[in-house]
């Protein structure tokens, strides 16, 4: 009975979601073409979802950009061109892999150096910890200083 039920949630769940937000009459006619439009669209973000592409978001935005995006393509622009254009448009935020220059070197390098950083510290405390955290010897001074100042203590 219980594995009926688990059963039948587990359809219920898979039939009520969504199968893609790119609905039939957005589709180019040459496979090739749409194959590629597919493809770029999986690269863009939604600027309304954010953290979905506009080949899987449902939003008005997105169904307008999905279709912009195959017009460009219908009309012979090359991927770059129409990422180009898209960008130029909408800015880098758009793409959800964004590409290497001034603006995002530090989104791009950030997860080095933090790596880099990170790697320093624990092998600075490993070392410290190995080395027994002893104190280095004193000098002759220091130790007739020390006796001269915990003779006094007394």
């Amino acid at each position: 009975m219980r594995l009926r039920l688990g059963l039948g949630l587990v359809l219920l769940v898979l039939a009520l979601s969504p199968a893609g937000a790119v609905n039939p009459d957005e589709m180019l006619k040459d496979p090739v073409l749409e194959a590629r439009a597919r493809s770029l669209s999986e690269q863009l973000r939604c600027m309304v979802c954010q953290n979905e592409s506009i080949d899987a978001s449902d939003a008005s935005l997105a169904h307008d950009l999905r279709v912009l995006l195959r017009e460009r393509i219908a009309a012979g622009d090359s991927d770059q061109q129409v990422l180009d254009f898209l960008v130029a448009r909408y800015g880098e935020f758009i793409l959800l892999k964004p590409r290497f220059n001034a603006h995002t070197a530090l989104l791009w390098l950030a997860p080095g150096i933090v790596l880099v950083v990170g790697g320093a510290i624990v092998f600075g405390v490993l070392r410290r910890r190995r080395s027994g955290g002893q104190a280095t010897r004193l000098t002759g001074e220091e130790e007739a200083a020390l006796k001269h100042i915990m003779a006094d203590d007394r």
